[in-house]
């Protein structure tokens, strides 16, 4: 029995920082099993915060510097990581941070160069999992349910509360996932106003109340009209929800308070739809699943018929880092790593680019 022993990279659409989780990754019985032996966070500088989120607008040759530069500096941090932890490792994979993703005109790119984070390291890297389900006119993401499946698959329901929510669970025997919506991007743009980088268990949105106009504005957003497969990044937040929210003349506790309201419906609009009679058990991780309020608002929503479960906060912070993990396993081992079930893609694929430090 092999035992991978790999380390998993995640740089999320909330930008709280670069997730490094340490993973035995191995199969038993025909079942995949993990033990996530180390983890660590590196929080962004505000420049370095900055660049990523305003990275959508630099020019092509910038980009792609920056992508290079990132790529080093993500190399760097596993290389601390490693030697902090003294870890015995055989592969890395790396998601990067996504710049642009826009899949209906066949494009998606997450900066952070694989073959700089290889020489860096001098470790072989698996990273751009997304790239080959675009041009297998897949929607490239989500890309998390193969580890929903494969990991977590005992829950009805696997749902991600990151800078978006995405949700995962099974029709007919087959995996299907999609992002539902809006989640922390939205919570922390609103905080980030009064120079707060979020909010604390939603402490400040349960003081504030609804405000009509604004919910029913988010809630008719054209893309919630959409069916799946579907996926949204940071192009349509900022070109669709920012006007919404820097239109809006209202406090910040209502600001928060009416953004949960809409993030909360939309999850318990898609949860119930797909609800059987019985009782089902829906889990949560993703930082939104700290957020108290939040939580506690879409559980009333939910009702008895589904039971939320927030499993430890080592899953809750690391759970996308120890799937890319998994996804960089089933890559070296060309096995399907990507969902066309999930994607809308022509077929399944073992997607990923492997790089050899030189």
């Amino acid at each position: 029995m092999k035992i991978y022993k790999i380390i998993g990279l995640m740089s999320g659409t909330s930008l709280d920082g670069l997730d490094l989780a340490y993973c035995h990754i191995w199969k038993e019985k025909n079942t995949w099993k993990f033990n996530i032996k180390a983890t660590k966070t590196v929080s962004y500088t505000s420049e370095m915060e900055s660049k990523l989120k305003n990275s959508i607008l630099l020019s092509a040759s910038d980009l792609l510097e920056f992508h290079n530069s990132y790529g080093t500096w993500l190399g760097q941090q596993t290389k601390d990581f490693i030697n902090e932890k003294k870890l015995i490792v055989d592969y890395i994979a790396s998601h990067g941070h996504t710049t642009h993703h826009q899949p209906k005109k066949g494009f998606t790119f997450q900066i952070g160069s694989g073959q700089h984070i290889a020489n860096e390291t001098e470790i072989e890297v698996i990273s751009d999992f997304r790239t080959n389900d675009v041009a297998l006119d897949g929607q490239g993401a989500p890309l998390v349910p193969i580890g929903d499946l494969l990991f977590f698959n005992d829950y009805d329901f696997c749902l991600n509360l990151g800078g978006i929510s995405n949700i995962s669970f099974d029709i007919n025997d087959k995996r299907i996932a999609y992002d539902i919506g809006l989640a922390n991007m939205a919570l922390n743009y609103i905080t980030k106003k009064i120079n707060l980088a979020y909010d604390n268990g939603g402490q400040l949105a349960k003081k504030g109340t609804l405000n009509k106009p604004m919910l029913n504005a988010l809630n008719d957003l054209e893309f919630y009209k959409l069916p799946f497969p579907k996926s949204i990044g940071y192009e349509w937040f900022i070109n669709k929800v920012v006007p919404i929210i820097d239109n809006t003349n209202d406090t910040t506790e209502n600001l928060l308070h009416t953004t949960i309201h809409h993030i909360t419906d939309k999850i318990a609009e898609q949860v119930l739809k797909n609800t059987s009679n019985e009782q089902s058990n829906l889990l949560i991780t993703g930082g939104g699943a700290l957020n108290t309020f939040l939580i506690n608002t879409l559980q009333d929503k939910l009702g008895k018929k589904v039971n939320i479960i927030i499993p430890s906060k080592k899953i809750i912070d690391f759970k996308e880092a120890l799937i890319f993990a998994l996804m960089g396993v089933l890559r070296i081992k060309k096995q399907t790593n990507v969902l066309c079930s999930v994607t809308g893609a022509k077929r399944n694929s073992s997607s990923g680019v492997i790089y050899i430090s030189s």
